[in-house]
């Protein structure tokens, strides 16, 4: 196991950064819509090699209009498993592409300091995404991170800072904004098809805890300091980072040091169809009421301005019930009071919804026109704050009063330090956005 810090300086780093803040950034023909050459594709490098970036790179290989040049991972096994994948891939296609090398990286920084990557997707475990996505902005690349979007609700907000002031076009993996189910049921309620809406239930597992893993001996090959970054020090725990290239999805994602638990792991899904089906995309709650039981693992409620009540309920999926009627809807699901619900034509709609059938592919398309993706920052940092929010209130079990706009707590209902947490040196978010 290793105990250093990782080898990029933060001043080698910045010195990289500040040279690509000082030029324009020079994006492949292929962006302004010119014939994709193999030469001329946008390039991508890959940060966080398991279960699911294994998914995005896989699907970003079958693109003609990508390459795949870099992947970066803190374990030695999956960051070489993902440079033989990319290699394997295009030694098999043959051509122009055979024989075309993938760079492996043990620390972001020195993927982010490349001249000649064009965008990197992020699907690390959540506590890093926030210092990630800040310095891939300082970079000037462009983004796509995993759900949820940040660790905390501060973090989110510096991130929707970076990526506005360096001009980046960032989406947020929360993919159900590009499936059609989700946006029949949005548009649906949007337009006052179930009468005026009274209540969301928002079906998803519970809060986060903290870590109480037992230590174990280190995995060879994995950098654990360095996995653990920002949050508090503790042994390697096979749960945390799996052992090998491994093809489930870790539960580090239950812990509070690293995650928030399934409400913002299934919640940075399925809240973020309730904030698009409310029209919240740039706004949020202006309470948060608690449950009495300190043991409760659903039961919180969100008052929005209008009355309508958002209530985190056990189970999966997302229930709207209006004043006529009421739409149920989850992944390949779509239920409905009048069951006519189904075949109601949306393009006669007064409002219409974006409609995008491919995320990753909006993503990419965003990258030529310079348009702001369908789960654009802000969405994702809006949603992951109602996340947080749920969390705080079961945490805490104190009623909270927010003000969506300045995105603080009001009257002393709630604690504005909760919107943040502390790194373990030498990490710093306000150092990174100083920078």
């Amino acid at each position: 196991m290793s105990t250093q810090f990782p080898s990029v300086s933060r001043r080698h780093f910045l010195r990289g950064t500040a040279l690509a803040v000082a030029m324009p950034t020079l994006l492949p023909s292929s962006v302004w819509g010119a014939k994709v050459g193999p030469a001329d594709r946008i390039r991508l490098g890959f940060i966080g090699n398991g279960t699911q970036g294994r998914y995005l790179m896989g699907n970003c290989l079958k693109r003609a209009e990508v390459a795949v040049v870099a992947v970066c991972d803190v374990d030695q096994n999956r960051r070489n498993h993902a440079k033989k994948t990319v290699e394997d891939h295009y030694a098999k296609a043959g051509g122009a592409d055979a024989g075309r090398q993938c760079a492996a990286y043990l620390d972001f920084r020195d993927l982010l300091a490349r001249p000649d990557i064009d965008g990197v997707v992020i699907a690390t475990p959540d506590h890093w995404h926030a210092l990630i996505g800040i310095l891939a902005a300082k970079a000037r690349k462009d983004v796509y991170c995993e759900k949820p979007l940040t660790e905390t609700i501060q973090e989110a907000r510096e991130l929707v800072k970076a990526v506005r002031k360096h001009r980046c076009v960032f989406q947020t993996g929360s993919m159900q904004r590009s499936s059609r189910e989700f946006r029949r049921a949005c548009q649906l309620v949007r337009n006052g098809a179930i009468g005026r809406l009274q209540e969301v239930k928002v079906a998803v597992g519970g809060p986060g805890k903290w870590c109480d893993l037992p230590a174990e001996s280190p995995e060879p090959g994995l950098d654990w300091n360095l996995w653990l970054g920002p949050a508090p020090w503790r042994e390697y725990n096979s749960v945390l980072s799996p052992r090998g290239v491994h093809t489930h999805f870790p539960n580090w994602r239950a812990y509070r040091e690293y995650g928030g638990g399934m409400v913002t792991d299934w919640g940075a899904h399925h809240f973020d169809i309730a904030q698009w089906a409310l029209g919240m995309d740039k706004s949020g709650p202006v309470q948060i009421l608690p449950v009495a039981d300190k043991n409760a693992q659903e039961g919180v409620r969100l008052v929005y301005a209008d009355g309508t009540v958002v209530t985190h309920v056990s189970g999966n999926g997302v229930t709207f019930i209006g004043s006529e009627g009421k739409i149920y809807v989850n992944r390949g699901k779509f239920e409905s009071t009048p069951e006519s619900l189904v075949e109601t034509p949306l393009d006669q709609q007064k409002i219409q919804l974006e409609e995008s059938n491919d995320h990753i592919g909006n993503w990419l398309t965003c990258m030529r026109t310079r348009k702001r993706p369908i789960c654009d920052v802000e969405v994702g940092a809006r949603t992951v704050s109602v996340c947080h929010l749920v969390n705080l209130a079961y945490w805490n079990q104190q009623e909270m009063h927010w003000d969506p706009k300045r995105e603080v707590f009001l009257d002393g209902q709630g604690d504005n330090g909760w919107k943040q947490r502390s790194y373990r040196a030498p990490w710093s978010l306000e150092a990174i956005v100083r920078a």
